[in-house]
């Protein structure tokens, strides 16, 4: 699940990134990420079950990495196809666990939350077709550069 860090990693790419497409594509994902943290406290809520926040150190170390690169590359088509990276090694990451839970919550019988998990793996996977998609003409700018 997008943990802060990687909302905070959604909100600085945005304002990283030189790509006016790239850019926008990072701010509709922060805006989609919150509608997804509302469909997790809904699940919450529906069935019963209690989370306990924790750090994913796998989610942190994708996280740093992308801060190390908005920090260590300057403003440009070279930043902007790293951030797709970094932001796609995300999206990866994402896409498994929410899978994964679709599938817990079939197995649990909890179709309203795999319903709503299933929203979520939705955005997730469009949000990486964009991204590469992007990185087709981003890629090519920065090898130019």
């Amino acid at each position: 699940m997008c943990s802060a860090a990687a909302y905070r990693l959604l909100h600085r790419g945005g304002r990283a990134a030189t790509d006016p497409k790239l850019a926008e594509a990072f701010t509709q994902h922060l805006e989609e990420t919150q509608g997804q943290i509302e469909r997790i406290d809904q699940i919450v809520e529906e069935t019963g079950i209690k989370l306990k926040r924790m750090k994913c150190a796998a989610m942190e170390g994708l996280v740093e990495e992308g801060k190390e690169v908005i920090e260590e590359i300057a403003k440009g088509p070279v930043l902007d196809a790293a951030l797709i990276g970094a932001a796609q090694k995300v999206e990866h990451y994402e896409i498994a666990t929410y899978g994964t839970l679709c599938v817990l919550g079939k197995l649990l019988k909890k179709p309203k939350a795999v319903e709503l998990l299933k929203a979520t793996l939705a955005e997730e996977k469009s949000t990486d077709e964009k991204l590469s998609t992007l990185a087709e003409s981003v890629n090519v700018e920065a090898l130019a550069a």
